[in-house]
């Protein structure tokens, strides 16, 4: 993998080849790429340690930096991925939630590494969208009361 333009860093405490490893596994169009070992002791870490590791999650490219303690993930931050059907959106939460993330609401959770994922069917995104004002309405107030996004209660929400 040739280092992109633009790349989103990600930092971890020590753990990036994991969390990289778990998103390709986890996620279409990802992979795990070059990983560089530290050329000298750093202050969270010793020469020879991974201090960075490319990855490509749904196709965005990416770096993990083992930069320490210091810095959290919060939901400042968060990865969106549509789906395409409710076996998909149950793949990938039940994938992020099972490896020791934590549901949330609306359709997020987050990772074991305290990454927010948005895991947000296309059904639920033209229901919300929908010019019947009423209808994107239902659709908004069914999602809201929702952790995991379940579109056949969304698409009954948007009919009425």
């Amino acid at each position: 993998m040739t280092m992109s333009k633009n790349t989103i860093c990600l930092w971890y405490d020590g753990d990036a080849v994991d969390a990289a490893r778990f998103y390709a596994e986890t996620f279409p169009d990802s992979s795990v790429g070059r990983i560089l070992r530290a050329p000298g002791d750093y202050p969270d870490g010793k020469q020879g340690n991974v201090l960075t590791v490319e990855f490509t999650v749904a196709g965005i490219p990416c770096i993990g930096l083992n930069g320490g303690p210091h810095f959290k993930h919060n939901e400042s931050f968060s990865f969106q991925i549509a789906t395409d059907d409710q076996a998909e959106t149950d793949r990938l939460w039940n994938a992020i939630v099972g490896n020791g993330g934590q549901a949330s609401e609306c359709g997020w959770c987050k990772d074991r590494w305290g990454l927010s994922w948005q895991i947000t069917p296309r059904a639920l995104m033209d229901a919300i969208h929908d010019p019947d004002a009423a209808a994107a309405k239902r659709a908004f107030d069914a999602m809201m009361t929702m952790g995991k996004i379940d579109i056949a209660r969304i698409e009954a929400a948007r009919r009425g």
